[in-house]
């Protein structure tokens, strides 16, 4: 591949309509995203779904494919956020719903766990789903968290890392999914949404390993293909970047201390928590160049242009090094060989 299509097999984008209908079929952005972008991975959001039915929700994934082979690309991650409960993109009547992991974690029921994720799995392979952005690693710990809450297995390490790891193998080993922890190092202990603005946790970095990264770790033993990371400061261990632009966080702590080698996955760029400071396309090269493999740009077609332009013009001019590219292309071909050729 020349750099063109290695920097898109790092982007995963989404795409939108100007209409509800068009959101829900492959219209001109969506075209894009392979024509113009030539993408590794989409994102189907809510507004991609909508009262589909099982079989238009596949006719649309098994068109993107056949647009990425048709441009001679391989085959596309499909992802999608599908925690159960109130985040879960498929919704009834024509998809099951799940319960939250709040739920879960105060059974304790790791079996559970196991059997829910492995048929929520399942479930989304049947519409062409390959990757889900799940499950939440972050400990609930801060009663004034505004966008985790029930979203998490639980306010303690040891609840969360038992019932993530099961996460973990229910999507991987049960339905043969890969499988995302969220919301590295962890998204717990805040009292902002990231979505709006930067949360700052001011937390040693001997705390962070004890509480925050204790499920991580349960995860990366359990086998998880990929993470990914949040939009959150950490003075203490970073004072300048959030940990989705830190190579603290991404190279040091996660691939060196804790030994994870699969993919890393920004959460998406086009949130404030990022943007808001430094932009969407100036993140995008900061995040790439701190070690993370896949960019996410959920929205907007002039960002996701932009992000683009921002990383062939970072590897041109030295500030990116084309080495970077190539680890974070082996990591993706890689993933994609254990969980989209092989679905």
């Amino acid at each position: 591949m020349d750099l063109q299509e290695k920097i898109g097999q790092m982007l995963v984008y989404g795409w939108q309509g100007k209409t509800d209908e068009e959101s829900r079929a492959i219209n001109a952005h969506a075209r894009s995203l392979i024509d113009e972008f030539a993408v590794g991975g989409i994102i189907l959001m809510g507004r991609n779904i909508g009262p589909n039915t099982p079989a238009q929700v596949l006719a649309i994934t098994e068109e993107f494919q056949d647009m990425a082979r048709a441009s001679d690309l391989p085959p596309l991650f499909v992802g999608v956020d599908q925690e159960g409960g109130r985040v879960s993109r498929f919704k009834p009547p024509h998809f099951r719903a799940y319960p939250a992991a709040a739920e879960l974690g105060e059974r304790g029921d790791a079996e559970a766990v196991y059997n829910g994720m492995r048929d929520l799995g399942l479930e989304m392979k049947r519409v062409g789903v390959n990757w889900v952005y799940a499950p939440i690693l972050d400990v609930n710990n801060n009663p004034a968290n505004p966008v985790i809450g029930d979203r998490s297995y639980g306010a303690t390490a040891e609840v969360v890392s038992e019932m993530g790891a099961a996460a973990v193998r229910g999507l991987q080993a049960g339905a043969n999914v890969l499988a995302c922890g969220k919301h590295f190092p962890g998204h717990g202990d805040t009292d902002t949404d990231s979505h709006l603005d930067l949360p700052v946790v001011d937390v040693s970095r001997t705390r962070l390993k004890a509480l925050e990264l204790a499920p991580f770790d349960a995860a990366i033993q359990a086998g998880i293909g990929s993470v990914m990371t949040s939009h959150i400061l950490f003075p203490q261990i970073d004072p300048d970047l959030p940990a989705t632009l830190s190579p603290i966080f991404l190279t040091d702590i996660l691939r060196h201390d804790m030994g994870f080698n699969g993919v890393i996955i920004t959460d998406c760029l086009e949130m404030k928590g990022v943007a808001k400071k430094w932009g969407s396309a100036e993140a995008a090269v900061l995040a790439a160049i701190a070690g993370a493999d896949m960019l996410l740009v959920c929205h907007t077609y002039e960002t996701q242009k932009a992000i683009h332009a921002a990383l062939l013009d970072a590897v041109r001019t030295g500030l990116l090094p084309e080495t970077r590219i190539d680890e974070a292309n082996r990591r993706i071909r890689t993933a994609k060989e254990r969980w989209v050729q092989a679905a």
